[in-house]
């Protein structure tokens, strides 16, 4: 769909059906990629409350709180002087496209996708190369198809570990790898590593160590968004250790935002503050959900198949082709409306429809045991 802005004059930004997360809830909502939200009070403990009422609502800086920065910083192994906090890490994404990428340039994006990951790129008219991964591979990173799509005008090259909508982790090896083949057919490039569900694990699995400190040439973004359950909190960040990347990227965020918010960087902080308490509640019902869901999953083979995450709250599903043609698609996501139920289409992310992105740390574990439920009378419906 094109929507004119004038006589010949299509918007930048395409018509984005994944807003409906925001803008038209529903009962059972599996499309939803957060673990659930925390509430205000949980942070107000202790002089928190004090110091939220005594904060002057004026501007901060243009870097973001000094002592956020540092929680940040120590989480990612990089200096506070290398973070950069944003309006969360959509925003850092377009700070960085609209930073490095002109029309003239080339810009590499591994799919599937969080959408506003191409959005950016899209709207600011470079030339932008997807690389799909693919289902049947389990979403394994393909170094070899994204060096083929370098070129020596590449100045971005962007994708997210563990991924959204799969929960697929890269590996640090493989990250190398792709930094080694850049450095020789794209030597302009910055590599973007999402690493918006790094510290959303499953159980006492360890959390593996941020890219931030890998290569001059990456750049992470993160949120207390995801695996905190803070989306509502608009903070997010950039970590950048070449010092004049990070200062192109503080004019631009001076010149867009100014400053962050106050009152949000401040909850932020303690978010952080009390991570390993509010991660280690997501990560125990996480791990349980995940065990549901696998269980769930064996259940319906043959409806639907499976690629088991390895990090996040989400997690790809596809129905069968051997069972569900192109209609059945279609009345499958009709029955699942019909019974107050969502998926994230596939269609959001850049595959198919018959993939579908599936939640499992937004529901509590009673309501997610409903939702699977009706999940599976739609499939028997469809």
């Amino acid at each position: 769909m094109t929507v004119s802005h004038g006589p010949g004059r299509p918007a930048r930004f395409p018509v984005a059906s994944m807003s409906d997360l925001v803008d038209r809830p529903v009962r059972y909502d599996l499309a939803e990629s957060t673990s659930p939200p925390l509430r205000v009070s949980e942070l107000l403990d202790g002089d928190t409350a004090a110091r939220l009422g005594a904060l002057e609502i004026g501007y901060g800086t243009s870097q973001g709180d000094a002592e956020l920065r540092a929680l940040i910083a120590a989480g990612a192994g990089v200096s506070p002087a290398e973070v950069l906090v944003t309006a969360g890490g959509s925003s850092g994404m377009f700070l960085l496209a609209f930073t490095l990428c002109r029309p003239e340039d080339d810009a590499v994006v591994v799919t599937p996708c969080f959408p506003p990951a191409r959005a950016a790129l899209d709207a600011l008219g470079c030339r932008v190369t997807p690389v799909a991964l693919s289902f049947d591979d389990g979403y394994r990173l393909d170094v070899d198809a994204v060096a083929a799509a370098l070129t020596p005008q590449t100045r971005l090259v962007s994708l997210a570990s563990p991924q959204n909508p799969s929960g697929v982790r890269f590996t640090e090896r493989e990250l190398r790898d792709l930094l080694n083949r850049m450095e020789a057919a794209a030597p302009h490039a910055v590599l973007l590593v999402d690493e918006t569900y790094r510290q959303s694990g499953y159980g006492a699995t360890p959390v593996p160590r941020s890219t931030a400190g890998l290569s001059p040439r990456v750049v992470t973004c993160s949120s207390v968004s995801k695996a905190h359950g803070a989306p509502g909190v608009r903070v997010g960040w950039l970590t950048v250790t070449d010092p004049a990347l990070y200062e192109s990227l503080r004019v631009a965020k001076f010149n867009t935002l100014i400053t962050g918010s106050g009152v949000d960087e401040l909850l932020a902080a303690e978010v952080l503050r009390r991570q390993e308490q509010i991660l280690g509640v997501r990560r125990t019902a996480l791990a349980a959900a995940l065990d549901t869901l696998d269980r769930w999953a064996a259940e319906h083979r043959d409806a639907v198949e499976f690629v088991r995450p390895d990090g996040g709250a989400l997690c790809c599903l596809r129905l069968r082709a051997d069972r569900f043609d192109d209609q059945a698609v279609h009345r499958f996501y009709d029955e699942l409306a019909k019974r107050e139920t969502r998926v994230g289409l596939g269609g959001w992310f850049g595959e198919p429809d018959r993939v579908f992105r599936l939640g499992f740390g937004h529901l509590s574990a009673p309501d997610f045991r409903t939702a699977l439920d009706r999940l599976a009378e739609a499939l028997a419906a469809a």
